[in-house]
């Protein structure tokens, strides 16, 4: 808010750079369509400029909507993305569909459109290893990772082809996650990318000196979202002294502290014990922190505190 929306690319950028300082292992970005408050809608593009300036982190999409292209050009971009940054690239795939109907509309795909996840994923699989009737190019001199962001169908997906899955929002606190995993796991078909089931939970995490301090860090993102589901629109990140300022009607209320208990959000002890029963309760091999506030210093603490948590 008040910042020109091209800032929020150099500053993810900038972020990168910071992560890999810090030692984190990925950084995955989001594809997202004409969002007021979100402007990454070409993964693959703000993938090539995180490469560019980043020399060790490994850099992939969490995810590329695979219903709104054509599995031979997502197949192409990661492979132009692998050749220029070897063995760094990671392909996450989803199927959620645009925000709005008009989005959606511009996307040329409806609500009313089959499914065609499982198929394309084949398909962008195929291309990726060379074995399609096209050959995408340039050819990979290697395997580039498919991660599958799934809920329940997904992860059915991901169990017949052999692929990780990256689990996040309402479905971790559904009283049917663990039967799911518990599937998965079972039903987990050995391929080349993945020999054995592999479980990724992504979630909200912010950490400050106290709880208090968290939560308001959490507050910008929780309140975009609560507004979201009246508006239509997930608009740009205010600070919490506007957003505190302003009318909170109950169903507002509830939303925007729900959102905030989704995620780990706290002191660094609060952080540690929720992500470790999350864990236990997962069987998670790797954390993907979402952390998103208004204050970008504050957003930087917060980075450097989770990963001095994670590795004590």
């Amino acid at each position: 808010m008040g910042y020109p929306e091209g800032a929020a690319l150099t500053d993810t950028i900038e972020r990168a750079v910071s992560a890999e300082r810090l030692g984190y292992h990925r950084f995955w970005v989001a594809e997202h369509h004409a969002v007021p408050g979100i402007a990454s809608a070409s993964p693959p593009v703000l993938l090539g400029a995180l490469g560019a300036h980043t020399t060790t982190l490994r850099i992939g999409s969490g995810g590329v909507m695979l219903p709104h292209h054509q599995p031979l050009v997502v197949a192409e971009q990661f492979l132009m993305l692998d050749a220029l940054y070897p063995d760094r690239v990671d392909l996450g795939v989803g199927r959620t569909l645009g925000f709005t109907a008009p989005v959606r509309r511009a996307l040329r795909h409806g609500l009313d459109a089959p499914d065609t996840f499982p198929e394309d994923i084949e398909e962008l699989r195929e291309h990726l290893d060379g074995a399609a009737a096209v050959t995408a190019r340039p050819v990979a001199a290697r395997t580039i990772p498919i991660f599958v962001l799934a809920t329940g169908r997904g992860l059915v997906v991901a169990a017949r082809l052999g692929l990780p899955v990256v689990i996040g929002g309402p479905v971790l606190g559904s009283p049917s996650l663990s039967d799911a995993l518990a599937a998965y796991r079972k039903d987990f078909r050995p391929s080349l990318r993945a020999p054995e089931p592999t479980v990724t939970v992504s979630l909200d995490v912010l950490v400050a000196d106290t709880d208090a301090e968290a939560r308001d860090l959490a507050l910008p993102e929780a309140w975009a979202m609560a507004r979201s589901r009246q508006t239509g629109e997930f608009g740009p990140l205010e600070p919490v002294a506007t957003i505190r300022a302003q009318r909170w009607s109950n169903q507002l209320r509830d939303r925007v502290e729900a959102h905030v208990a989704q995620g780990a959000v706290g002191s660094p002890a609060t952080v540690r014990s929720c992500l470790g029963r999350l864990v236990e309760a997962t069987g998670a091999a790797e954390i993907l922190a979402f952390t998103s506030t208004f204050d970008r210093d504050a957003q930087e603490a917060s980075d450097a505190a989770l990963r001095e948590l994670l590795h004590d």
